[in-house]
């Protein structure tokens, strides 16, 4: 598993249509990439939003990265959409986990 975190705080005049359009049309693309697992995103009372991805591997997330759309949101991303952002990628030294009998 390789873990792609995406910690980012949108600009205040942001056009939240088109940044919503372009969300979801990434998210869409991104799940028929290989080695594509999962996507969740979570926004915080201040405005902050974590975007998590999950890959098989390094390489598919590296592979991802590298799709012509994806590399123009990214751009459009920096120039319309973000005040700001950070991203962590890796695979995690430890994994724990819980699962409820029956669940």
């Amino acid at each position: 598993m390789f873990l792609v975190v995406f910690r980012n705080r949108k600009r205040a005049d942001l056009d939240a249509a088109a940044y919503c359009a372009d969300a979801d049309a990434m998210e869409a693309l991104a799940a028929v990439q290989p080695g594509y697992l999962s996507f969740k995103s979570y926004a915080a009372e201040d405005g902050e939003v974590i975007a998590l991805s999950e890959w098989e591997s390094e390489e598919a997330a590296l592979g991802w990265r590298r799709v012509a759309e994806h590399a123009e949101m990214q751009r459009r991303g920096r120039e319309a959409y973000y005040q700001n952002y950070t991203l962590f990628a890796g695979t995690p030294n430890r994994v724990h986990r819980f699962e409820r009998p029956g669940s």
